[in-house]
Parts: C-alpha cells; structure tokens; sequence
C-alpha cells in the first residue's frame, strides 16, 4: 500500500486528492507542523534529508517533491486517466503546469507570507523598521509578481475549462494549491471570476472532499 507522508496545511493534500481521483489505497502518516514557527517537525527528516513533505513511499520506492510524485503515480497506476493524450497540443499544456506549479508559482507566494510574518518575529525595538522593509518588499517586488501571475492564470481559464483543456486533469490538482494559497492572501475571488468557478469546481469533487478528510483541516481549502 502507498504510504503518504502528510504535513499539515501542507501541499501534501494534492497527492491525497491525486490518490482519492485514481482510486488507490493508501496510508496516511501524519506530521504536525511547530504551532510557533510553523515549520515541519524534525521527524520528517528520517524520511527524507531535507525534512519536507510531501513524500511518498511505494514499496522500496521513496519519491519526494510534489510533481515528481504526480508523474510517478500517473505512469505507474494512471491507465491513462488525469492527462491528456500524448503528443497533443493539451498533453503540452500538462506538463507546462505540472512543473509551473511548483517552479514558479509558488515563489512569490512563499515570499508574501515571509514578509507578512517577518515583523512578528523580530524583537519590539526594531519592529517598526522591520514592517517598513517588508511592506515596501512586499509593494515594489512580491505584489507585482502575483498580480501577474493571478492575471495569467484567469486569463489562461478563458482557454479552457481547466488548466489543461477541457477535461479535469491532474495539472489541476497541482494547481489547486497556488490558486487556494492566493486567494487567501493575493487576490479577491470576486475580481477573478473564472478562478472562483475554478474553486467552486474542485471543491465540489467528492474526491477532493475525501481527500479533505483523510488529510485534516486544511488552512488553504
């Protein structure tokens, strides 16, 4: 049986909603992040060097980082399902996102949530100084990013129904969570009314709301 590695509030949940969408069994190992820094706990590391998750086990197989795990488990048990035929403009559009997701757009998004906590963590004395250098940060170079990137992912959906094309597709599993994490802190949902009826979608797919239970509480969803 797969094994999952599950960090909470983590973008572990996609590989139980890719799991709950193929139909395959599966074990949950849970992993509480520190209430206080919001990082994994030192556990995760006898798992994988670098501490993170996600990170799945497959027998003797260990796959870690989120769409090295999506490929295995769509060559290994997909048939088929979750992607768009080979060598199709689609099939393209597929692998753009699957890899998007994670190389760039999450960046800007991690760098939002640095520099919005980054004034808590400092002592009082050099707080006031602290906030200014992230607000100005966060004005000049993070809020342009997502300001682009959100524009690039509405306007991507005027395409298609989803990311890659007109059928659900694993590419929009992975994307979930840019879209979830930026609508809670990079745009209004009313202002970007093909990724609301994007959200609305995933949501209302029994597989993602097993998903929510097998994984917990989710801060994103």
């Amino acid at each position: 049986m797969i094994k999952v590695h599950h960090l909470n509030d983590s973008r572990s949940q996609r590989v139980l909603w890719l799991l709950e969408e193929l139909g395959l069994p599966y074990e949950v190992v849970r992993y509480q992040r520190n209430a206080a820094t919001r990082l994994a706990p030192p556990e995760l590391i006898a798992i994988h060097p670098l501490g993170k998750s996600p990170v799945i086990e497959d027998g003797d197989i260990k796959v870690a980082e989120t769409g090295a795990i999506f490929e295995y488990l769509l060559d290994a048990y997909g048939e088929g399902r979750l992607r768009p035929a080979p060598r199709t403009e689609n099939a393209r559009r597929f692998t753009y996102w699957l890899h998007y997701a994670e190389g760039s757009a999450m960046p800007p998004l991690l760098l939002s949530l640095v520099f919005s906590v980054l004034p808590k963590r400092v002592p009082g004395l050099i707080r006031p100084l602290i906030k200014a250098v992230s607000d100005k940060t966060i004005a000049t170079l993070v809020a342009p990013q997502l300001r682009a990137a959100v524009g690039f992912w509405e306007a991507e959906l005027t395409r298609s129904e989803w990311f890659a094309g007109d059928q659900f597709t694993a590419a929009d599993i992975i994307m979930s969570f840019p879209v979830e994490a930026g609508a809670t802190r990079a745009f209004d949902v009313a202002d970007q009314p093909r990724l609301k009826a994007f959200l609305q979608r995933i949501h209302a797919r029994p597989a993602y709301q097993r998903a929510l239970e097998r994984g917990g509480p989710y801060a994103y969803a």
